[in-house]
């Protein structure tokens, strides 16, 4: 797979909007829209600051520490929506292709969503990801990054066509999501590195990652 992440995004994205129905397309450009506009990058997580702790559980139960992961070096945590986003797939399959190459850097690589860890092996297995995936069940640690975007009850109806039930895989009813993050931490838990970008179609290239790893 040499076509880089963001050809693959964008074919999704060009499918999506051939292939699905009109009003189900409209309702997710329009909430894309609406959140690009109420979007204030000023109130996320930002370069130099600390990363605020935490502890989550794996795809198999078991709690992982923030000072566990940062003991060993230097850490990529990625935050994405859920295994049913075709988007979060393509990015976290990215992340797993060069996951050898960021481990010759001494970086740990770690994908948390909001979904329940039962939910989150299946998206381990079917991306045969060799990294950690971690539970944030209730958007708690994206909130303490200011990532987390409350999504209007207009893309009710989006989910339901897809028949993706969002309260079942995230364990509550809110239909917060947090917004697609990737941040480089170093060893002392300091931010070195972030992507944020309201539209969820739009990640960060893997190689941008692996670049930003060696400006360490």
């Amino acid at each position: 797979m040499s076509s880089t992440l963001a050809s693959q995004l964008s074919a999704t994205a060009e499918s999506i909007s051939k292939n699905v129905a009109a009003p189900v397309v409209s309702a997710l450009n329009e909430s894309i829209a609406g959140l690009q506009a109420t979007f204030d990058i000023n109130s996320t997580i930002q370069v130099g600051a600390s990363l605020p702790t935490f502890k989550l559980p794996n795809a198999l139960g078991n709690e992982v520490t923030s000072e566990s992961l940062l003991a060993k070096g230097p850490v990529l945590i990625t935050l994405y929506r859920g295994d049913w986003c075709p988007f979060c797939n393509l990015a976290l399959r990215s992340l797993q292709l060069h996951l050898d190459e960021f481990r010759a850097k001494g970086v740990t690589v770690v994908a948390i969503s909001p979904e329940l860890p039962n939910t989150s092996l299946s998206a381990t297995e079917k991306n045969e990801l060799k990294f950690e995936v971690l539970s944030d069940v209730g958007n708690k640690f994206a909130r303490q990054l200011g990532i987390v975007w409350d999504q209007p009850k207009s893309v009710n109806s989006v989910f339901e066509s897809f028949k993706i039930d969002l309260k079942e895989r995230n364990g509550d009813d809110s239909m917060a999501l947090p917004i697609p993050t990737t941040l480089l931490v170093d060893a002392k838990g300091v931010v070195r590195n972030i992507h944020i970008d309201p539209d969820y179609r739009q990640r960060l290239e893997t190689t941008t990652a692996l670049a930003w790893v060696d400006a360490l």
